[in-house]
């Protein structure tokens, strides 16, 4: 498949529905810890090929981080770009960063620290899934060790999730999970088939169907 379509295919679905997929599959840590939150509220589903981005907190002298803009500069269209590092007060970029993410085409950011210039992203409808929000920045305080790497982030069912490069992310306002690249198509195919069984429990339900009529029916979705 495209992936541009399975881009568009994810954004119609469900975290829960994706994760039930998951555990059918014998792959049931998939889903991140329930810290990750979208900046703004409103930023909406987020989803994307992974582009990998690990740090660590680290005092240095100087005005900047090159390494960051040298990593950013590698993410391409349709990817959300994953910030690993485990921050520590510290937001890994601001507005500034995001807008050149949005105009190299990328999807949206997963950060394992800090966002900052929120009201400003906000504007560019640049979806950010991030721990925490703070003023402060990275300079002299982290930076960039490594791109293109499989990095770990915080997991809900367990304490790290792996993510490689080319992995799929998708968020929502029920949390983050990561889908395998080598499962990305398979789950999409099935949790598209698990969403409109869904659809027609909901109908059922409208029209006065009782809980016990759908299950007998249907089962346990």
């Amino acid at each position: 498949m495209a992936p541009d379509s399975i881009r568009k295919r994810y954004l119609k679905l469900d975290t829960a529905t994706v994760s039930d997929v998951l555990d059918a599959l014998d792959l049931p840590n998939q889903g991140l810890a329930a810290e990750f939150a979208p900046y703004p509220a409103s930023a909406g589903r987020m989803a994307g090929r992974a582009y990998t981005i690990r740090g660590k907190m680290a005092r240095y002298a100087g005005s900047g981080d090159p390494r960051k803009m040298q990593a950013v500069d590698g993410a391409g269209r349709g990817e959300v770009t994953v910030w690993s590092g485990e921050g520590r007060g510290v937001c890994f970029f601001g507005e500034l960063i995001a807008l050149g993410m949005k105009r190299r085409g990328c999807a949206g950011s997963l950060v394992d620290g800090g966002i900052r210039d929120i009201g400003w992203i906000a504007r560019q409808r640049f979806p950010v899934y991030a721990r925490y929000r703070t003023p402060v920045q990275s300079i002299g305080r982290w930076r960039v060790t490594a791109w293109q790497v499989p990095v770990d982030m915080p997991g809900a069912t367990r304490k790290r999730v792996r993510v490689s490069p080319g992995d799929f992310v998708l968020a929502d306002v029920d949390g983050v999970i990561v889908i395998p690249q080598a499962v990305t198509e398979k789950v999409l195919v099935e949790a598209e088939r698990l969403t409109r069984k869904e659809v027609r429990i909901r109908r059922e339900l409208d029209r006065g169907a009782t809980l016990e009529d759908v299950l007998e029916r249907y089962g346990h979705v």
